[in-house]
């Protein structure tokens, strides 16, 4: 038996359609507005070191990464690359700065990617045949990736600081350079830990090119303040259509970025939604502890892998809409809660037993789909 849960699904509405770019697999992984758009994050750990790495690969491949970029900054951590990359469930992608001697040794480890910044890569532009020619031969695409905080000196003394128009000209100059050198499979991020500079500075590309685009506000900050400014900058361009992949850049565990940048796609359709939880922010008509009631739904089903929503209300002023809107519910008040199921009370139990109900009938609305379910861990999503 499968049961019609009413989740949002592939035929969702979404904001706007995606604006459409050139093609290109990473690996497995097709970027490009033919495809869904991706997660990555980047490993925290020192790439020489093989099975941290890959262990921690591991986690964010758990957590839901799609593309996961590793740092190259010495020689003995471009020897490790071959390694990682074969090992690896996920593509693997080498991050380059400063030295382009790696930029080939990413290549030929058969890294499924490479990112290279120009702004900070010596003599690069003299190098592009040479890296066009190598990415070629091994079908590796290259991300162009601007910083605001390391921007060609050209740029700067052109523009005076990194404007949106200076970052979209970067990208945009050695864009060009590779198309010299007839190599398109190109993608390009411009990022700035301003989320006004950066959005601009993407709309200006989404203008000028056909590029896939990789969006990102750098240096976001810490959890709290980062995941604020990557989802008002993401929401701002993913609205316009704009973005092929994202990476949320957090002061704190990668897979933390992962989490929220799942979250981000799943609030506006471009991903489906897994397990959600929508309780109230609690307020003076409140009848019992909210905030308490919602973090042990929370707990009781972390690791449930369905597409299911969950409403937990503390009043009978919008308690019972929201509980019966979910597919699962309760609306609280007077010491004992309604429980409903896609939009009937099956009972009424009292206040000390819902969490436990709720996690039941939640296990019997799991079974019930009949094993479609989809990898996830719940989120909590405050109306």
């Amino acid at each position: 038996m499968t049961v019609d849960l009413g989740m949002p699904g592939a035929a969702d509405p979404v904001l706007a359609e995606r604006r459409k770019t050139r093609q290109l697999q990473v690996g497995p992984v097709g970027v490009g507005s033919d495809h869904p758009i991706s997660v990555q994050t980047m490993t925290t750990t020192n790439t020489r070191d093989i099975n941290g790495t890959l262990q921690q690969i591991a986690e964010l491949t758990a957590a839901g990464c799609d593309i996961v970029r590793v740092a190259c900054p010495t020689s003995e951590d471009a020897e490790a690359l071959p390694v990682i990359a074969q090992k690896s469930q996920i593509p693997v992608i080498a991050d380059i700065h400063f030295q382009p001697k790696y930029v080939f040794a990413a290549i030929e480890a058969g890294c499924a990617g490479v990112r290279v910044n120009p702004g900070n890569i010596r003599k690069f532009d003299d190098q592009v045949r040479e890296i066009s020619q190598a990415a070629k031969d091994h079908g590796t695409p290259i991300r162009i990736g601007v910083n605001a905080g390391s921007l060609d000196k050209r740029l700067m003394d052109k523009h005076g600081r990194a404007t949106p128009e200076a970052l979209a000209e970067s990208a945009l100059w050695e864009a060009g350079l590779f198309a010299e050198h007839d190599f398109h499979d190109v993608k390009i991020s411009v990022k700035h830990n301003d989320p006004v500079v950066m959005v601009r500075a993407y709309e200006l590309l989404a203008e000028r090119c056909d590029y896939p685009l990789h969006l990102g506000v750098t240096e976001a900050g810490p959890a709290f303040q980062g995941t604020i400014k990557s989802a008002t900058a993401f929401g701002a361009l993913l609205r316009q259509g704009i973005g092929d992949t994202i990476r949320v850049s957090l002061s704190a565990p990668p897979v933390e970025e992962i989490k929220v940048g799942t979250q981000i796609l799943q609030s506006m359709n471009l991903r489906p939604r897994k397990l959600e939880i929508v309780s109230c922010p609690s307020c003076g008509r409140a009848q019992v502890d909210v905030y308490k009631l919602a973090d042990e739904v929370t707990a009781g089903l972390e690791g449930m892998e369905v597409p299911l929503r969950v409403a937990v209300m503390g009043c009978v002023v919008n308690g019972p809409g929201e509980a019966r809107e979910a597919d699962l519910g309760v609306a609280s008040g007077n010491g004992k809660g309604q429980i409903f199921v896609r939009g009937e009370v099956i009972k009424t139990v009292p206040e000390h037993q819902i969490v436990e109900t709720l996690i039941e009938e939640a296990g019997r609305l799991a079974e019930d789909m009949d094993g479609t379910t989809t990898s996830g861990e719940p989120t909590v999503s405050v109306s």
